[in-house]
């Protein structure tokens, strides 16, 4: 084995290795700085992000593994975000989570990294971390929460927030019932059930071949999961003898069965934005072409919220991610390879399908066409997405009015009016929530309809914005327009009576203006207003920095990997 990074630090009987191995004696023997590799667990637990609050004692776990395979296991905070919590919007500061973990593993004398998240931007912070600073690395997800019921029925969470929220503003609904409904949604430790962003980036995750196969999708309180922490940490003791890094894991091929997955299991639209921005790290060829050409005759084989029926405890159940991998073994590109070493295709023969209510065999798919569709037109010149799935089957081609909302606050201050010129046709617009925009594109482009059409009886309306959607979310959303209004996308050009077409299976969204007409137009100046830039801190850098959606919305100085060395000694 070559000599380890972190004998940069403590090798040697000069002042500079006394004091690094000095400071960190503390109990730690001698031969702890001679020939053992130092594993950092980058750990997001934090109280503030309630889905992550159990990762000290999958921690636990992950450092018994590394002592057992002879490493130093070295607890290493992280920043954490909190989806539900943190304001404006978790990714605002995706980016800079994924900037401050780079930088303290490079910093840091350590081998090799264990990487802890569960909640929606955590796992792709670290993944993007891992890649830029590329020393041998491996994830274990935090696991999805146990399935709450309310009245007899069990509720997604995410997705029944939604549903119940539109039920109180439709008056079908008590405000009292819904209230007492959220002591039932959270039923124990974990991230959200339904195949949202969080389940969907874990079970990525490991089809880019970064979590130990197997270990993906286990539920947070399942015993299960603190076994494969420990089998990883002493896997990442292994990582590092091999010298097997995140650049030799995730290819080109990873990425293609990445999205061929994604189809499969019906995930979130987030995952695309944070695959693109993974990529561009990795500096990995992969863009929204590859999303549509690569997903599109994918067909859709589980049978969970927001597009079907079931909750992560039933797909756990049901034989998991790899029994999803072996029904569409074909569709695979079988030279990917895992952090094991070994193809992620190897043994999926030995998966099973417990439950084909939850998991669909190939022979008798929930729908022949899973993928994300990626849709392009006048509207969306460098495209936008919209999740055939989770849409109504006759809104995926339709022609509308488009009432048009230049900021959420504006939505919120006029759809409740009962006097809004709005039937079920109407398209609903919302602009200003791109990346730069808001900034930080938040998930709000799954708009609550107007409560006259609910009290009718209308469910779904087709609705367009340059933000996202959670992935528990549902409906005919278009989202993601690039570029985004506030960059001056075409999106800010559109005007209330404006007809937009939306065809997705020609993969179109146009404004039916002419281009003439379209070039003597102005954007909003409310809308202009809305989206000031900021004046300070990393509000102000993001802004400046920001890319667009379509390349997923990392900062352009980020773009790309630095390595893990340190050129400097500090003393």
């Amino acid at each position: 084995m070559a000599e380890l990074r972190s004998a940069q630090w403590y090798a040697g009987t000069g002042r500079d290795a006394y004091i690094h191995r000095a400071w960190m004696r503390r109990g730690l023997p001698s031969d702890a700085f001679s020939g053992r590799p130092h594993i950092a667990i980058a750990n997001t637990a934090s109280e503030l992000t309630p889905c992550n609050a159990h990762l000290d004692e999958v921690a636990a776990s992950v450092r018994a593994g590394v002592h057992e395979a002879g490493g130093v296991p070295l607890n290493l905070p992280v920043v954490s975000l909190g989806e539900t919590q943190v304001r404006p919007t978790a990714m605002l500061w995706r980016n800079l989570a994924a900037m401050a973990i780079e930088e303290m593993l490079r910093a840091n004398p350590i081998d090799g990294v264990v990487l802890l998240g569960g909640c929606d931007k955590t796992i792709p912070a670290l993944l993007m971390a891992a890649a830029s600073v590329d020393l041998p690395a491996v994830v274990v997800p935090g696991g999805p929460m146990l399935t709450g019921t309310f009245g007899g029925t069990p509720l997604g969470c995410g997705t029944d927030v939604w549903r119940l929220s539109e039920e109180v503003r439709a008056g079908r609904l008590s405000p009292e019932e819904f209230t007492r409904s959220e002591s039932a949604m959270i039923r124990s430790r974990g991230h959200c059930n339904t195949m949202g962003t969080a389940s969907t980036m874990a079970l990525l995750a490991e089809t880019l071949g970064m979590v130990l196969p197997g270990v993906a999708g286990t539920p947070a309180p399942d015993s299960r999961l603190l076994e494969g922490a420990q089998l990883t940490g002493r896997l990442a003791v292994e990582l590092v003898a091999a010298d097997r890094r995140p650049s030799t894991v995730m290819t080109r091929a990873s990425f293609y069965n990445a999205v061929v997955a994604l189809a499969a299991l019906g995930g979130s639209t987030n995952a695309v934005v944070h695959l693109l921005a993974l990529a561009g790290r990795l500096g990995v060829e992969f863009g929204l072409d590859d999303v549509d050409r690569v997903g599109s005759g994918v067909p859709l084989l589980v049978d969970l919220q927001p597009a079907g029926r079931f909750l992560m405890e039933d797909f756990h159940r049901a034989g998991g991610l790899r029994a999803v991998l072996r029904e569409i073994r074909d569709l695979l590109d079988p030279s990917a390879r895992t952090v094991t070493g070994a193809p992620l295709v190897d043994g999926l023969e030995q998966a099973a399908i417990w439950d084909p209510e939850v998991l669909r065999p190939r022979s008798q798919p929930l729908l022949a066409e899973g993928g994300i569709a990626v849709l392009r037109g006048n509207l969306a010149p460098d495209g936008a997405l919209v999740k055939p799935a989770a849409a109504s089957p006759s809104l995926l081609r339709h022609r509308g009015r488009a009432l048009v909302f230049d900021s959420v606050e504006d939505f919120h201050a006029r759809i409740d009016d009962p006097a809004l010129d709005v039937d079920a046709d109407t398209v609903l617009v919302l602009r200003g929530c791109g990346p730069k925009g808001y900034p930080g594109m938040p998930e709000v482009a799954n708009l609550p309809l107007p409560p006259k059409l609910l009290a009718q009886g209308v469910r779904d309306m087709v609705r367009v914005c340059d933000g996202r959607m959670s992935g528990t979310a549902y409906g005919t959303v278009v989202l993601h327009v690039a570029p985004e209004a506030a960059a001056g996308g075409p999106l800010g050009l559109v005007r209330t009576g404006d007809v937009i077409e939306l065809d997705v299976p020609a993969r179109r969204l146009h404004l039916d203006v002419t281009d003439e007409e379209l070039a003597r137009r102005e954007p909003d100046p409310r809308m202009q207003a809305r989206c000031a830039a900021p004046t300070r801190g990393w509000e102000r850098l993001y802004v400046e920095h920001v890319r667009q959606a379509d390349t997923g919305a990392d900062l352009d100085f980020l773009v790309g990997s630095s390595g893990s060395a340190v050129a400097r000694e500090s003393h």
